[in-house]
């Protein structure tokens, strides 16, 4: 049985793509980077944690794997968690005007004695925005509770000047990388549990 150890609804439709059942499991995990902790292993810690943190609630369940991920925009080494209010997005949203990000998706995948992880690293460039685009695209609500104050998948699309990587990896669950780590694991490819 696989597990998606997330509260967001992104990664819950992305995983669906891929055409397996899954359950949910809510967890609250602390997202706090650690002094000198590189931002791409911040990244991978937290989705790690995610993924043992939900594997402790269903270890008893036979065969059970769960998928833990997280996402990050990066930017000059600083990461861009969700924004905490409008200021704060408004903020994001000017730094990341007219440059180029990284945007940082890990994916572990834990299981009884197993453990196995994907990173996706995506470039992302934007365009210049002046504060009448940021203030239009903050009214849509759109950038709360999302990494770096904005969706690609949304609004925020215009604003893309230049992809270099994965767009669902950017959005929060990168499936081709996913996919591969099911795959390993031993689940059927995508779409196969339909046929049987």
């Amino acid at each position: 049985m696989l597990y998606l150890a997330s509260k967001s609804p992104r990664r819950r439709e992305l995983l669906g793509r891929l055409g397996r059942s899954f359950d949910l499991i809510d967890l609250d995990i602390p997202e706090v980077r650690l002094p000198g902790e590189a931002a791409e292993a911040y990244v991978r810690r937290v989705a790690l944690e995610k993924a043992r943190a939900g594997w402790a609630k269903v270890r008893d369940v036979p065969g059970a794997l769960v998928l833990g991920s997280d996402t990050e925009v990066i930017l000059d080494d600083e990461v861009f968690g969700k924004p905490a209010d409008a200021d704060d997005a408004a903020a994001m949203l000017r730094k990341l005007s007219g440059r180029t990000h990284q945007v940082v998706s890990a994916v572990w995948l834990v299981a009884d004695g197993r453990e196995l992880e994907a990173v996706s690293t995506s470039r992302v460039g934007f365009d210049t925005l002046d504060g009448a685009r940021i203030a239009a695209y903050l009214a849509t609500g759109e950038a709360f509770g999302k990494a770096g104050a904005y969706a690609i998948q949304g609004a925020a699309e215009v604003f893309v000047t230049r992809l270099d990587g994965s767009y669902s990896g950017v959005m929060g669950l990168p499936l081709h990388e996913t996919d591969r780590l099911l795959r390993e694991a031993g689940l059927p490819p995508a779409g196969a549990e339909a046929r049987a």
